[in-house]
């Protein structure tokens, strides 16, 4: 796989075939992606509820009524609708178990390299929560590295993906349980195959040249 190509190939499809489904095998793939998408420090403050069926995506489809109304049909007729959330904290129980997890998957050679970890990992979270006071930012900035994650991954398994800032996030949070969770939605992406009224298919890509977004040092 050429994963320049597929930068070169992949769009942001806005039109989906509601007669198409992703294969189980597929969704399973870009579920793995995610998971293990980078975060800074590992903080992984992220949830991921993904809607696979009409009901679901119906649930969603409630956040994109009055001004949103136009991502209402990415929605409804995407294969898959997947809610990238960032959590509202990074607490203690969060830490512990990312930390519980790390040493369960063998990344500690002595209990002296697992203390430093979580010496590390807990100074930078107190330095957004204490000091920068930005943690929430700093948290969603981690979500949208999933969110890149995704897209491309998605085009390199020839999925059609659309991203979706234009929703009632507060709405779509009361009607998920979010915030009883923990958690706030922050961008949602269609998944499937686009259809023929899926115009920006037929466009050509559109970047700045490379000289005046690159500079050498």
């Amino acid at each position: 796989m050429d994963i320049a190509a597929v930068s070169q190939t992949r769009h942001t499809a806005k039109a989906f075939d509601p007669n198409r489904q992703i294969p189980a095998e597929t969704i399973a793939k870009l579920r793995t992606l995610l998971r293990n998408a980078p975060s800074s420090v590992n903080s992984q403050p992220w949830h991921f509820l993904i809607a696979s069926t009409p009901e679901g995506r119906a649930r969603i489809a409630k956040a994109t009524q009055g001004g949103f109304a136009y991502n209402e049909p990415k929605v409804r007729n995407a294969s898959h609708v997947v809610v990238l959330c960032a959590r509202k904290t990074l607490d203690d129980a969060h830490l512990s178990a990312i930390l519980a997890q790390e040493q369960l998957d063998g990344r500690f050679a002595t209990t002296e390299a697992q203390a430093t970890q979580d010496k590390s990992r807990r100074f930078y979270v107190g330095l957004h929560q204490k000091e920068l006071k930005d943690e929430q930012y700093w948290m969603e900035r981690q979500v949208y590295l999933a969110l890149g994650t995704l897209l491309l991954g998605a085009g390199s398994l020839e999925i059609d993906a659309c991203p979706m800032e234009g929703f009632d996030a507060p709405l779509l949070d009361s009607e998920l349980g979010l915030a009883e969770q923990g958690l706030t939605s922050i961008v949602l992406v269609a998944l499937g195959y686009r259809s023929e009224g899926d115009f920006n298919a037929k466009l050509p890509k559109s970047r700045l040249p490379e000289n005046e977004i690159f500079s050498e040092l």
